[in-house]
């Protein structure tokens, strides 16, 4: 498919200089009418402002395979401080790459960045070098620079065509995820490309190349020397997914997993009598986190919090360790196994995911929690004291989980029914307009003798 003429100009001067190739409107399923309007209003406002927008990265990959896109990024050839002035209801974030936030209507806020050059670690061969401006680039620096090939393409609204610089239209065509560039040097640049990779193999069924996949496996180690924060963050995001099944198959066979967990090595390699290997074990559990995840996004329910799939996803290892579930532990008993369970945690997950201290406590109080609803469940109920606790809602969707992934019981259909309803998102203002007349404090009432809305 020959390049359109007048995209050329887009094209890197350097090194890393490719052409695109360019798909019309008629070669690809994305249509004006299926992006955001906010987006659209803003594409439209650089276009008419002298400057070229682009959606960008996973807009593009989600509108192509007919799924609705939960960001419209976009970005342009304009700096930040022109975007600023652009859109007054906007506000520039980032330090070493600055980006601009437009904030619409209910809270939506849309990113735009400029077009960003090629880092020095991802520039190949002895003579390339960086642009005396390396910070903003071309659209060929751009996507280049991006993780997967499926994640590098450019929409055009003026001519509505895709602009490939990395063959992602033929990956998505294959169902195929592959890392931009090299991807032994591409991982060992930033190693969270790795679960990108798998995150969005998961999610959409693809396979992934041989060389990117044979690279996984040979680098996973090198997710360790990234900061907590980031791992603990992508970890959240593929267990939220709904796809967590098929994202903890990829990251056990990777060697992901045990990285990311490094608690489960001995229990992998053992098997404890009466229960699934852990492996099995916590593929069911991914399985009873899937459906409770795509309930709760079919029927607006809130999404369990953190420290509940965090918990969940210890199960298994809990009982290889030290049988919390299987024994009949009470008292001081149970309470010395909580402690022993909390060193560990804090030891080997806690710094290596930077859980806050109240979250790891959350989840070692639902471990013990639900050891004690396995211990009182008589008659297919548990007794009235017991249900008035106030962890017992979240223990019970916990017990259900446990109970269909080890011993084929089902339960959690019960339980999906009870979810509290999500609270609406507050509808949050661009920051001009939450700003008062200067020499009136906020809150001031117009009758006078009160500030701050009280009474003297």
């Amino acid at each position: 498919m020959a390049p359109v003429a007048d995209k050329t100009s887009a094209q890197s001067t350097g090194p890393q200089a490719l052409t695109p190739r360019i798909f019309l409107a008629e070669e690809h399923p994305i249509r004006l009418k299926m992006i955001d309007s906010d987006a659209l209003h803003i594409l439209k406002k650089l276009n008419s402002s002298g400057f070229s927008g682009y959606l960008v990265g996973g807009g593009v990959r989600d509108l192509y395979l007919g799924n609705p896109p939960k960001d419209f990024d976009i970005s342009t050839d304009a700096r930040p401080g022109q975007i600023r002035k652009l859109f007054p209801h906007s506000a520039i974030i980032g330090k070493r790459f600055r980006l601009v936030q437009v904030f619409c209507h209910r809270g939506k806020v849309i990113e735009i960045s400029t077009l960003r050059s090629l880092s020095e670690h991802d520039l190949d061969g002895p003579e390339a070098v960086l642009a005396p401006n390396n910070t903003f680039g071309t659209l060929a620096d751009d996507a280049q620079r991006r993780d997967l090939t499926i994640n590098g393409l450019f929409f055009d609204i003026r001519d509505q065509t895709i602009i490939d610089y990395v063959d992602g239209v033929r990956d998505l065509n294959d169902a195929l995820i592959r890392i931009i560039g090299d991807p032994d040097r591409r991982i060992h640049r930033d190693p969270v490309r790795m679960m990108r990779a798998i995150r969005h193999s998961a999610r959409n069924n693809f396979r992934i190349e041989e060389k990117s996949w044979q690279a996984i496996c040979d680098n996973h180690q090198m997710l360790a020397l990234c900061p907590p924060s980031r791992l603990r963050d992508e970890l959240l995001k593929d267990l939220y997914s709904g796809s967590a099944v098929a994202w903890l198959e990829t990251a056990i066979a990777s060697g992901i997993f045990l990285t990311l967990f490094p608690l489960y090595k001995k229990p992998f390699a053992s098997q404890q009598e009466g229960y699934p290997p852990a492996q099995t074990h916590l593929l069911r559990l991914a399985a009873a986190l899937d459906r409770i995840n795509l309930h709760a996004r079919q029927r607006k329910t809130a999404q369990p919090p953190d420290f509940f799939l965090l918990a969940l996803l210890l199960i298994p290892w809990a009982e290889s360790r030290y049988g919390i579930f299987s024994q009949n532990l009470k008292g001081s008993a149970l309470f010395q196994i909580a402690k022993k369970i909390r060193n560990d945690i804090d030891r080997d997950l806690g710094i290596q995911l930077n859980l806050r201290r109240s979250l790891r406590q959350e989840m070692i109080a639902l471990l013990t929690n639900l050891s004690v609803l396995i211990q009182h469940r008589q008659n297919d109920s548990w007794p009235k004291w017991l249900q008035n606790k106030s962890y017992f809602a979240m223990a019970s969707l916990l017990y259900s989980c446990y109970m269909e992934a080890t011993f084929d019981t089902p339960s959690l259909d019960r339980q999906l029914s009870s979810l509290p309803v999500a609270p609406e998102e507050p509808q949050s203002l661009p920051p001009e307009r939450t700003l008062h007349k200067r020499g009136k404090p906020a809150f001031s009432p117009k009758t006078k003798g009160g500030i701050f809305g009280l009474r003297k």
